[in-house]
């Protein structure tokens, strides 16, 4: 295995995760930097407006800009056959089947979450929706007050893991307002926004007698930036088999 440093990109430097990202990987061993993309092109401050000059200098690139991004950054990314780790959240069912085209062509590993501990809440909702098919499954998240999506990506992820537990097609939620009688069956989900909150998500599964939760909370958003450099050393360093899209769970596997 090569042991040099990987060249490094961050999509969306300027942001916060992607700030944060920049930080710790100056100070890893295991990276060179080379920049970010930004709205800003100035390459003597490594930032870079077009994507594919960036990720032409990589090995691989981190992207947390946003979902709006993607197809320029499929086809950059695919053209510089560069390795492709995606935080993106919000992404449109048109944008996600790009991402699993692109997983054909480059190495794509894709989380709504960095942190190695939702990836075992994941296993554990699974599980739990598997044996407890009659209970109902309720996923509450709590978020600061400027992010946009909701539910958040991670709530989501929670929801699909849930779906695959008991065997059963999981759609997004068009809107949390219930104004009925709880459907059977339902996936439910509420989103608060508010304060400085990193992220806080809680999954209860309610029965007639009973009930059971799992719950995650984030205290310090390098927890995300972390978890971001490791799933990016990860994925440029083996250079998987462009196949599928990869995620936490094959990094935690490995």
């Amino acid at each position: 295995m090569n042991n040099k440093p990987l060249n490094l990109g961050i999509a969306g430097i300027r942001g916060r995760l992607g700030s944060l990202c920049k930080t710790l990987a100056i100070a890893s061993p295991d990276f060179s930097l080379k920049g970010g993309t930004s709205r800003e092109n100035d390459p003597g401050k490594g930032l870079f407006s077009d994507p594919l000059i960036l990720a032409q200098q990589c090995d691989v690139i981190i992207d947390v800009s946003h979902a709006s991004l993607t197809q320029a950054h499929a086809e950059a990314f695919t053209k510089a056959n560069v390795a492709w780790v995606n935080g993106v959240t919000g992404l449109n069912s048109e944008q996600q089947a790009l991402l699993g085209q692109t997983a054909l062509k480059i190495p794509v590993l894709q989380a709504s979450n960095f942190s190695p501990a939702l990836t075992l809440f994941f296993k554990a909702a699974e599980m739990l929706a598997k044996e407890l098919p009659d209970y109902d499954a309720e996923i509450i998240e709590t978020h600061h007050n400027q992010k946009a999506d909701a539910p958040s990506g991670t709530a989501l992820s929670i929801g699909r893991a849930v779906a695959k537990g008991r065997n059963i097609a999981f759609s997004s939620p068009q809107q949390q307002l219930r104004n009925k009688v709880r459907t059977k069956g339902e996936i439910g989900f509420s989103s608060i926004r508010g304060g400085r909150v990193v992220g806080e998500h809680e999954l209860r599964f309610l029965g007639e007698m009973e009930e059971i939760t799992l719950s995650h909370r984030s205290f310090d958003r390098k927890l995300f930036a972390s978890g971001a450099l490791k799933a990016a050393y990860w994925l440029g360093q083996r250079r998987p088999s462009p196949n599928r899209i990869y995620d936490m769970e094959d990094l935690i596997e490995s």
